[in-house]
């Protein structure tokens, strides 16, 4: 069984790179409605673990938006290089096409939940330290930042196969890594789900959901490729205890 291909969107450092990556969600990441139906099941396994309904909430690296619109929240907001990604967005959503490394259009304690699906691998270092810092600045103090991705340990066979992958991370250096800049660890899931939902698109879809609610539900995750790493805001930066 494979689910998410939860490659769902990256950032690049400067915002003159969205052509390419636009060019990217048409010819490596199309849009396929049927990822709605897994990414549900995904949202709602998050939200009844780590979201309270009248939280505010960020989705960083939105892409065509299947988790934003699928969560409830007081306030909705999505961030993506992506030119085209706010009509994919419910009319409710708060959209801003820009990089993740500079978030100044919101203020400073904005939000209890930061999300993040497939993003860290696809900045620079440099980018990815832009990234946590402004995490860190619209995150109020033991808010939430919430990361899904590849995990290296599981999936490195195919890992390099996206093109756009420019960091490696396992389950154990992105714990140090957000540790070490101002991020405490809540919790931290290896094995979380598949890599690529390819494989799932094709069965039989009134029966997609449940499959997809039991797998979550598995104690053992065979064929995980993808972490989640939950983790709160302690609003310190590198180093400081």
């Amino acid at each position: 069984m494979t689910t998410p291909d939860l490659e769902q969107s990256m950032t690049p450092s400067r915002t003159g790179l969205g052509e390419l990556y636009d060019s990217y969600f048409k010819t490596r990441f199309g849009f396929d409605p049927r990822r709605d139906l897994v990414w549900k099941e995904v949202v709602r396994w998050i939200e009844r673990r780590y979201l309270q309904p009248d939280a505010r909430v960020l989705d960083v690296g939105a892409g065509y938006c299947n988790f934003i619109n699928n969560v409830t929240a007081s306030r909705r907001c999505a961030v993506d290089v992506f030119t085209k990604f706010p009509t994919f967005a419910n009319p409710d959503v708060e959209t801003h096409i820009s990089s993740c490394t500079d978030m100044s259009f919101f203020a400073d304690d904005s939000f209890d939940v930061v999300f993040a699906s497939n993003l860290a691998e696809h900045l620079g270092r440099s980018d990815l330290i832009l990234f946590l810092g402004e995490v860190r600045r619209v995150l109020r103090l033991g808010g939430l930042l919430i990361l899904m991705q590849p995990n290296f340990k599981y999936c490195s066979a195919t890992y390099f196969d996206d093109y756009t992958h420019l960091q490696i991370f396992t389950d154990a250096s992105l714990y140090d890594f957000l540790e070490a800049y101002g991020l405490k660890i809540r919790e931290s899931l290896p094995k979380f789900m598949p890599v690529n939902m390819k494989s799932t698109l094709r069965l039989n879809l009134p029966f997609l959901p449940l499959i997809v609610r039991s797998y979550l539900a598995m104690p053992f995750k065979p064929f995980a490729g993808q972490m989640l790493m939950v983790a709160e805001n302690q609003k310190k930066g590198p180093g400081e205890d």
